[in-house]
């Protein structure tokens, strides 16, 4: 197995973790608020720190890609590219809604197998980055920008397999989703570093590597940004 270096900033937590042979060595997180940029080279020094005490180092940089916040997606990804060309080493890019759903499957205690793991990340308004994945994290439905309204998921709901909702725009749908009785809502699942370990070397052992150069964030929808209105004087 591989010892690898992992950063998530998708959200409002930043967190850095070394990994090896699947098990977290060293991992450092803060979620008082988005102070990625802040936080992010020092959760960082003190993973490659503990590596070099122990004689590891890191054999690849797994980066968490998005949907998310378009600022701490970018400054973990350039934060990613540097160490990666830094280190002479590879670079892993882990989809933001896969690694929810990998969250959720380990830590939401579903016993059904037949159970569909959607992943919801909190956007403007109603609307969230969706996706679902079944057990084996094959895509049942594809990754999106989706306004919710009460026929949002319409073909997973008529499977009547357990829908399970989570993440930070999962509150938004326990209104719509009253009548959905196979649907069931699970609190507290974050992208964490520390919870990209079973991805990330997977993803290794594929060699299934971004372009350290030109690799861009998931960001499903364009980045809009808005006019400051002018203060009052």
């Amino acid at each position: 197995m591989a010892t690898i270096l992992n950063i998530e900033t998708s959200g409002s937590v930043c967190s850095a973790a070394l990994t090896s042979d699947g098990m977290v060595l060293a991992h450092r997180e803060d979620s008082s608020g988005r102070n990625h940029a802040a936080m992010l080279s020092d959760f960082v020094k003190h993973c490659l720190d503990y590596g070099s005490e122990h004689g590891l180092k890191p054999d690849a940089v797994a980066v968490s890609l998005g949907p998310g916040s378009y600022t701490g997606l970018r400054i973990g990804l350039s934060e990613a590219k540097g160490l990666a060309y830094g280190l002479r080493i590879p670079l892993i890019g882990i989809p933001t809604l896969k690694l929810l759903a990998v969250t959720a499957m380990f830590e939401a205690n579903i016993d059904d197998p037949d159970a569909i793991y959607i992943p919801m990340v909190d956007a403007r308004r109603m609307e969230v980055y969706t996706g679902a994945y079944n057990l084996a994290l094959n895509e049942m439905m594809t990754p999106q920008a989706l306004i919710l309204d009460e026929n949002s998921y319409a073909e997973l709901k008529a499977t009547g397999r357990p829908l399970v909702f989570f993440g930070s725009g999962a509150a938004k749908a326990r209104e719509l989703m009253e009548t959905c009785p196979t649907a069931v809502f699970v609190d507290h699942i974050e992208p964490l570093a520390q919870n990209m370990t079973a991805l990330a070397e997977l993803a290794h052992m594929r060699r299934e590597f971004i372009d350290t150069a030109y690799s861009t964030p998931i960001y499903i929808k364009d980045f809009q940004a808005t006019t400051p209105k002018n203060k009052v004087i």
